[in-house]
């Protein structure tokens, strides 16, 4: 892939996560490189104090460094900031990491070599990844700890995969026939300064969220259904009226998946209910406002991966100025927002599963939707593992954001936390895929009960794919794998958004 730095795109970045393909700067980029080199070259050769070039970091700004000693400087600053701690980030999301941090030194304000640009895009196409300990970054002067361990692979330190084996970097250097880079002045500060691992791991979140989102419109389409709900709330006229895009989508969307269905038919005659609950009702309203805020984080994602984030930085009338925009404070504050999304959709969808399964609320279906119940136990516990789901990612969307703690003996006073604040929507998503799941199984079930009334074409083609990996529930069995299967169905994109094709996209627009 060739990548664009200033105007890469969320479905180019999507791209090259999901199919691991390699990647490079266009050409075109390395001229704005070499002019920024050059300019910081001029302004060493001045023999003026900049910043991280010729003088120690943070706190220790002020410590005047000798011209012989600027090489020792980089390759220390390197060695001392590979402080991670935890589990390896995954090989994708590093992967998606270089590539961000390719495109933020390709804006040509950084001062580095092209070599060092080329010498990252060669590590992936060689199939070296660095290992990155998932924690360490609070997302103020940059991702430092895991940038560092990312930026130890370019000198032949640390460890890293090498065609999925983990080994020494050194080795799989030799082993690959590429040699360690020498950083030369402030290329060890550029590759760490920088909010490159927040947004990776927040984009990771955005674009399972973006699509589990735009999955629950289909799950509560068949639980409408199996609750042999109203469509009339979906009136077209209705969310015209209150002109939020995502909820309109919404909306329309449900009306074509319910559209030619026997049993939303049926609700015009002999149903005395006025109304369904707000979990039927109401899944547009709420649904589409997710929608709308993630689209929202969808935008300030594609800017900051397209943005220049370390310190200081070569201007372009060849000052060089410490500023503070390794601060990553809009991936943090959208990361928040991506995390109450996901927790709001998990949150109606659980509350659909516990309406179908109660025969109080669920208008003729058997408790539990078992088809002996009390002999048969039927989805009781699988509802409450969508409950203990709902419940867990109530609790991971507090807002990380708001918990600053001061670091690096106060210099760094307030920070962002960006990087954990991204990181935890990898575990929201995880669960949001099983509560869909589940509402899908009870659903389904539910569906197939309302026999001989049939449900539309399109939610009969989907229940096809459903039955495929989860058989209908005659006798009691144990449903974990089920769940399982149903998550991964509905978390890829190639498989379940698409069997209904022909139905309005919605799709971000940035």
């Amino acid at each position: 892939m060739i990548l664009n730095p200033g105007k890469t795109t969320l479905s180019e970045l999507e791209l090259l996560y999901r199919s691991g393909a390699n990647f490079e700067l266009n050409e075109s980029a390395f001229v704005a490189v070499r002019q920024g080199q050059q300019r910081l070259i001029d302004r060493i050769k001045s023999k003026e104090t900049i910043y991280g070039v010729n003088t120690g970091f943070g706190k220790l700004a002020s410590v005047r460094i000798d011209d012989e000693n600027l090489v020792n400087l980089q390759r220390n600053l390197v060695r001392s900031h590979c402080a991670g701690f935890g589990e390896p980030l995954a090989i994708n999301i590093v992967r998606l990491m270089m590539a961000l941090k390719c495109l933020s030194l390709g804006r040509g304000v950084s001062g580095v070599r092209p070599v060092v640009i080329e010498q990252l895009q060669n590590l992936v196409k060689a199939d070296i990844i660095p290992v990155i300990p998932a924690k360490g970054s609070v997302g103020a002067s940059g991702d430092l700890a895991p940038l560092a361990h990312m930026a130890a692979t370019l000198i032949g330190e640390g460890d890293v995969f090498y065609h999925g084996q983990l080994m020494p970097a050194a080795r799989a250097l030799k082993d690959s026939g590429m040699l360690p880079i020498e950083l030369q002045a402030k290329e060890g500060l550029a590759l760490l300064n920088g909010t490159q691992a927040s947004t990776a791991l927040a984009l990771v979140g955005f674009f399972s969220a973006w699509r589990l989102a735009k999955t629950s419109i289909t799950t509560a389409a068949l639980s409408m259904d199996a609750a042999m709900g109203s469509s009339a709330p979906f009136h077209d006229e209705i969310h015209q009226l209150r002109g939020h895009l995502g909820q309109i989508q919404s909306a329309r969307r449900l009306r074509e998946l319910l559209e030619g269905s026997q049993i939303t038919n049926s609700h015009l005659t002999g149903d005395e209910r006025v109304q369904d609950p707000y979990c039927l009702r109401c899944a547009p309203q709420v649904i589409g406002a997710c929608l709308d805020q993630l689209q929202h984080a969808g935008k300030v994602l594609q800017i900051e991966a397209n943005a220049a984030t370390d310190n200081p930085l070569v201007l372009s009338d060849g000052s060089i100025v410490s500023g503070g925009n390794f601060h990553a404070e809009p991936v943090a504050l959208v990361a928040d927002q991506i995390a109450i999304a996901i927790s709001e959709i998990g949150c109606i969808s659980q509350r659909r599963v516990a309406l179908l399964v109660d025969p109080a609320l669920s208008f003729g279906l058997p408790a539990f939707l078992a088809p002996d119940p009390g002999l048969k136990s039927g989805l009781m516990i699988a509802e409450v593992t969508s409950a203990a789901l709902m419940s867990e990612n109530k609790s991971l969307a507090n807002p990380r954001s708001i918990d600053s703690t001061p670091t690096s003996a106060n210099q760094e006073d307030h920070v962002s936390m960006a990087c954990h604040a991204a990181r935890r929507l990898l575990e929201m998503n995880e669960n949001l895929a099983a509560i869909l799941g589940i509402e899908a199984m009870a659903a389904c079930q539910g569906i197939e009960l309302r026999s001989p009334l049939k449900t539309s074409d399109k939610l009969q083609r989907i229940i096809s794919q459903i039955r495929q990996h989860c058989p209908a529930l005659t006798e009691d069995r144990m449903v974990s794998a089920d769940i399982t299967a149903l998550a991964n169905l509905l978390s890829d994109d190639s498989e379940f958004l698409h069997i209904d094709e022909g139905l309005s996209a919605i799709e971000i627009e940035v």
